[in-house]
């Protein structure tokens, strides 16, 4: 097994442990899932019930970035936070639990949680 395939079990490892626990914990609320690339910070509010996304934000969305942002610094991740917590109060949603996936809770991620905190979600 090459070094590169050990790495990705891992991380899918540590994803599912992640995702099982937020699941299992949630009491029917709504899961604030987060994914970090390496250009972009991506947010969404699933109904894992129904299996649908109520809402989504990105950097990638031109309310952020417009043209030529930049969508992989602490700065965008809040703007990603804010306007998904936005989102969330036009829908309704107040409470969801919040899934950092395979990432630690830092930097960007913690950025994003912060600023979805101060738009109004509870987790």
């Amino acid at each position: 097994m090459g070094v590169r395939s050990r790495l990705a079990k891992q991380h899918q490892r540590r994803e599912y442990r992640v995702r099982n626990r937020v699941v299992r914990d949630a009491h029917g609320r709504p899961r604030l899932s987060v994914f970090r690339s390496n250009r972009h910070m991506y947010a969404q509010i699933i109904d894992d019930t129904s299996g649908t996304t109520l809402a989504a934000a990105s950097t990638v969305d031109t309310e952020i970035s417009g043209p030529g942002g930049v969508g992989s610094d602490a700065e965008s991740a809040g703007k990603v936070g804010k306007l998904i917590g936005e989102r969330a109060e036009k829908l309704g949603i107040s409470k969801v639990v919040f899934d950092r996936g395979s990432f630690r809770y830092h930097g960007r991620i913690a950025a994003l949680a912060d600023a979805a905190r101060e738009a109004g979600l509870d987790f």
